[in-house]
């Protein structure tokens, strides 16, 4: 495996981190994973699967992954095994102390792939490159032209996106990531149903083993975890957005014994669920 992984600079704790990466060989994320950040994930070349929140995501050379706070998200490798990619972590708040003018492309309310145009790559990629050797060198007033660059950037993707608007809506690559998308969609809309690999395999026409194999390599979770998951974040909604008591709001989430419930919501969120609504509060 011939690896070239940059180190990832920061600006700030939390405000902004950018970090290059070429890898040869399969690879995948440890776990899927959520942040309190926003993220970009440009592929220079190669392919990746994405994992979404609920949907599947081939990911080619020149495709931008545009990822909300809190948005549950992995990425694991497609039949192409080398790729190289930027990714970059900010805050709203670290464009904003600029004049904002990226803004426009958060407004828009969910995580998604921006397919950029042949044409624009070169200038998207050469922003990309400015913030790197920026933050590489740290030259005097380097943190406020990172700023600039990425605030050019955010408005660059946001103009696109507008121009590629009237563009038919997400194609999969492959049938089965059309499928493991429609089960995870499935799942997300029917969690306080006692669902089971077996019961959702045949729904949807496939054997359990095969479905188990496949949704695990595509999303990072088994079954089961990615169906916790799902119902332990509801739970958090509730537990933010009502007064309900907590044995209510566990039946609610799909649960059915209140202790199963607590300690599947401790070993999600490292809380419990009166902790986490008085954090909350």
């Amino acid at each position: 495996m011939n690896d070239r992984m940059q180190p990832k600079y920061h600006i700030g704790e939390q405000d902004f981190s950018i970090q290059y990466m070429s890898r040869n060989g399969s690879s995948s994320m440890r776990r899927p994973h959520e942040h309190p950040f926003y993220e970009l994930y440009y592929l220079l070349d190669g392919e990746r699967v994405y994992f979404m929140d609920d949907k599947v995501f081939t990911v080619k050379k020149g495709d931008m992954m545009i990822v909300r706070p809190y948005d549950l998200h992995s990425t694991a490798s497609s039949d192409k095994l080398s790729f190289e990619r930027v990714l970059i972590s900010f805050s709203q708040s670290f464009i904003e102390q600029g004049d904002g003018g990226g803004s426009g492309l958060l407004d828009h309310g969910t995580s998604r792939l921006l397919r950029i145009p042949l044409k624009n790559q070169p200038e998207i990629e050469r922003l990309l490159h400015s913030m790197l050797e920026e933050c590489k060198t740290e030259q005097p007033h380097y943190t406020s032209l990172v700023r600039s660059f990425m605030n050019e950037l955010l408005i660059r993707l946001h103009r696109i996106e507008l121009s590629l608007q009237s563009q038919s809506a997400h194609e999969y690559e492959h049938p089965m990531h059309q499928k493991i998308s429609e089960i995870a969609q499935y799942m997300k809309s029917n969690y306080r149903e006692k669902l089971t690999l077996e019961q959702v395999a045949k729904q949807f026409y496939i054997s359990p083993s095969y479905l188990s194999r496949v949704f695990t390599k595509l999303t990072g979770f088994h079954f089961r975890e990615y169906l916790q998951v799902i119902r332990i974040r509801e739970a958090q909604k509730m537990l933010t957005n009502s007064r309900e008591s907590v044995q209510i709001i566990s039946e609610q989430a799909g649960f059915e014994h209140i202790a199963h419930f607590n300690k599947t919501f401790k070993k999600i969120t490292g809380t419990t669920p009166l902790q986490f609504r008085k954090r909350s509060g």
